[in-house]
């Protein structure tokens, strides 16, 4: 299960999971038409069972609901993959209050809800690979951005609770924290400060990347995918609790 797989990172995660061979279900908004073309392709291209549910995962009702409809279709849910979030970019004090909810809501309590809706079937199973992909911002922070920030770290600290509360029980979860990726999400942001500068688009990505990311190269939702992939392995049965950065030597600064 990928929530938010419709686009960017979730979307490359799923491809890479399908890719591997693992039966899936994607979340996400986007238009139906365009989220059933995707789920066909993949199926059709990898040979693996895809379904879809559109659940809110910013209701709490809702990301359990989802769970349990994934676990009635498929008999048992063995991947859960944390990955919707939003954003909203403004100084703390003209942070509007219903962005703060949502960013909190969707980018965190959410991993919260599904993980445990989740564990009881993974502990029965003595199986289970949890990830919650978190951020760069779950370790560092940065200007104009209390919500995500506050988000990510707590998504961080998820983690380690869940690691630690299901060691030795054949269940690992573990946080990926990417740093620039050019997602939607990322977009809006290169967009809005091309116009706030009167730049063109392309100079504001390098732009953004120049000020965080040594490497000046954009990560990939593909590379993201086949990171999941590892961590989802056997050879990855003893790595738990951690949160792994693929920034380009962001953190390294």
């Amino acid at each position: 299960m990928v929530t938010g797989s419709t686009s960017g990172i979730g979307r490359g995660i799923a491809r890479a999971l399908a890719a591997s061979g693992c039966d899936l279900f994607l979340n996400g908004f986007g238009e139906p038409a365009a989220i059933e073309a995707l789920r066909i392709e993949i199926a059709k291209e990898h040979g693996v069972r895809v379904g879809y549910f559109d659940a809110d995962v910013s209701n709490p009702e809702e990301c359990r609901d989802l769970i349990a409809k994934v676990q009635i279709e498929a008999g048992k849910l063995d991947i859960l993959i944390n990955n919707a979030g939003i954003q909203y970019v403004a100084p703390i004090e003209e942070f509007p209050q219903e962005r703060w909810d949502a960013i909190l809501a969707v980018n965190l309590s959410s991993a919260f809800h599904l993980i445990g809706a989740s564990l009881p079937g993974m502990r029965a199973r003595k199986f289970g690979r949890i990830l919650n992909i978190a951020s760069v911002h779950g370790l560092v922070a940065s200007v104009h951005k209390s919500a995500y920030v506050a988000a990510k770290h707590g998504l961080i600290g998820l983690t380690k609770v869940v690691a630690l509360e299901t060691a030795g029980q054949g269940i690992t979860c573990n946080a990926i924290c990417p740093g620039w990726v050019l997602t939607p999400l990322v977009q809006h942001q290169i967009d809005a400060r091309a116009a706030a500068k009167g730049v063109d688009p392309e100079r504001a990505a390098q732009e953004l990347l120049s000020e965080k990311q040594p490497s000046g190269l954009y990560t990939t939702s593909e590379q993201i995918g086949a990171l999941v992939v590892f961590l989802c392995s056997p050879s990855a049965d003893n790595i738990t609790g951690t949160s792994i950065p693929v920034d380009g030597g962001w953190l390294a600064q």
